[in-house]
């Protein structure tokens, strides 16, 4: 067992690490892309994808990103070279993005609800020269308009109606003409067909895992502009070791795992993808969240693994028909991108008779830091243990240099082999994010005696009420446990005599009816009485990423006024 340096000494998470899991296992870093050869090669014929009712087998996807690779190659594309891909889940995902790594590029993931202003900086930061989108105006549109203004040369557009099954494919057109793009048959367009026309003999491009890039992840923070997380083939092959071994009862080549997170975010690229094909499962593909057609995909289709966020979870375990839904086939869980009510968590695992467990991460660690084990004991707001090769260590908020013993709150900092090697082109916010080779997280919290990770909150969240440090998650838990709260958020508000205080903005369950003396009733046995919200918000719903995650920032800019920029986390 390895010894800690810091004041904690041996790593107290090695007392009772979960069973069947070995924190010091290891690891040898493989190009990314080997993931797909190496399944492909060991089940061909297995089910690799699920797409509204077309299958593709390993050995046609890994076909189908040869065939990418190769056309890429004939483009022009060239080792270290940056390619977007602005696409919601489809099989165009999957090919393209393990076809961009065989031809040597690095993969620049771009979201595709982003407004063409977001995607401008993005294509202009990473520089991008190739997309690939799809041909529905919703994207292609704002596309168009980077061709004439940034350096982006080429977009491979990918047709829609060519992966959907019969007769879908053949209906698609008609029913939705009015949604399709009109693309221009000229050198800057080439479609996904022509790109592909070729016999999938690439030329394959020497990787140095721990060296090479191969994918710029951007975390959008709480506001401002944007920045490329480098993350090495290393980080993201072996964070998706690291979450396979969480998994010790696993059953290569059985497990079947539904995909309604979008693949472009991180949480999704590597706890679904990544770890689907390192183990020899099916994903099914759903390219938008409709919470009745994922209710109905999940009693037909039976998946075995459901990785998603709260707020999905939440509106399961609240549908008013739910009843009508068999959701037993699900035996695993991670929860990711923002905390997990406990309230949440025991509905959603009494109806599918599953076991929900809570991690945490962000797009600099590939994403995953921690994690409650699924076959150990699972602590009530704990995001768990540090994965295997991982440590974690709190640092003082004044000195970050000073590493807390347990049980003191600090800044959550993380060490191993997931840890970005930095930002794209931005070598001073690098060095102080990865200081002393220490990823300093934003968030504060604090590691029991068993070494379980508790999330406090944001740094840059915590509110400043009288001089007492309010911190939102706190309170927000408290906010859950009342039954008419379908959602909450709590942030900051100026204040003439405090300086700060509390205002929750809440959206209640519908049916439900709460005043603000009710809340505040309810919450006076529950909370401090500087943690008590002076302010309440009611909204029909909250704002959410794509991801589900409640974005504050919205909240705080319609409320408060623009907010201060801080780095993006993924906690969960």
């Amino acid at each position: 067992m390895a010894e800690g340096t810091s004041p904690q000494g041996k790593q107290p998470w090695l007392r009772d690490y979960a069973p069947g899991v070995h924190w010091d296992a290891g690891y040898t870093a493989q190009p990314l892309h080997s993931i797909l050869d190496d399944a492909a090669a060991k089940m061909g014929a297995r089910p690799c994808l699920d797409f509204l009712d077309k299958h593709y087998t390993y050995a046609e996807v890994l076909d189908l990103a040869n065939r990418v690779a190769k056309g890429l190659q004939e483009a022009g594309v060239k080792p270290g070279d940056r390619v977007g891909l602005l696409l919601p889940n489809t099989p165009y995902y999957v090919a393209a993005y393990f076809g961009i790594l065989k031809a040597g590029a690095i993969v620049v993931n771009l979201n595709p609800l982003y407004a063409e202003k977001e995607l401008r900086h993005l294509v202009e930061d990473s520089g991008v020269e190739i997309l690939f989108t799809l041909d529905v105006a919703a994207l292609y549109d704002k596309v168009a308009l980077l061709l004439t203004s940034t350096r982006l040369r080429r977009v491979v557009v990918c047709k829609m109606s060519e992966i959907l099954p019969f007769p879908k494919n053949l209906l698609f057109p008609l029913l939705r003409f009015s949604q399709l793009a009109t693309i221009p048959a000229d050198v800057q367009h080439l479609r996904f067909s022509r790109l592909t026309a070729n016999d999938g003999r690439f030329q394959p491009q020497p990787v140095d895992p721990v060296k090479d890039l191969a994918v710029l992840q951007y975390t959008g923070g709480t506001t401002g502009l944007s920045k490329g997380a480098m993350l090495t083939h290393a980080n993201v092959y072996i964070n998706a070791l690291q979450l396979s071994d969480w998994f010790p009862e696993r059953e290569i080549g059985k497990e079947t795992l539904l995909c309604v997170l979008p693949l472009f975010h991180v949480f999704a690229m590597t706890a679904i993808m990544h770890w689907a094909l390192m183990n020899g499962g099916s994903m099914i593909l759903l390219p938008r969240f409709d919470l009745d057609q994922l209710l109905k995909v999940i009693t037909k289709k039976k998946p075995s693994i459901f990785h998603a966020v709260p707020t999905l979870y939440a509106a399961i375990a609240s549908h008013p028909k739910i009843a009508d839904f068999d959701l037993t086939s699900i035996k695993s869980c991670i929860s990711g991108g923002a905390p997990l009510p406990m309230e949440v968590k025991s509905r959603f695992e009494a109806l599918t008779g599953c076991r929900l467990v809570e991690g945490y991460g962000l797009s600099e660690a590939a994403p995953v830091l921690s994690c409650n084990p699924l076959n150990g004991e699972n602590k009530a707001g704990s995001v768990g243990q540090p994965l295997p090769c991982t440590t974690i260590e709190i640092v003082a908020l004044d000195d970050p240099d000073r590493v807390l013993p347990l049980g003191e709150r600090g800044e959550i900092t993380g060490t191993g082999p997931q840890v970005m090697a930095g930002y794209w082109q931005k070598p001073e916010v690098s060095a102080k994010t990865l200081r002393k080779g220490r990823l300093h997280t934003g968030d504060v919290g604090y590691l029991d005696e068993d070494g379980y990770l508790f999330i406090v909150d944001r740094i840059k969240e915590m509110i400043i009420a009288s001089g007492y440090k309010v911190y939102p998650r706190m309170v927000e838990e408290a906010l859950y446990e009342h039954p008419a709260v379908a959602e909450c958020a709590v942030i900051g508000a100026p204040d003439a005599y405090r300086g700060e205080t509390v205002m929750a903005v809440v959206a209640l369950a519908p049916g439900q009816r709460a005043s603000e003396e009710e809340l505040t009733a309810f919450l006076k046995a529950r909370l401090a009485p500087m943690e008590m919200p002076k302010i309440y918000k009611f909204r029909d719903s909250l704002p959410k990423t794509p991801v589900g995650k409640i974005e504050k920032k919205v909240l705080v800019a319609e409320y408060v006024g623009e907010p201060e920029s801080v780095p993006e986390s993924e906690q969960g």
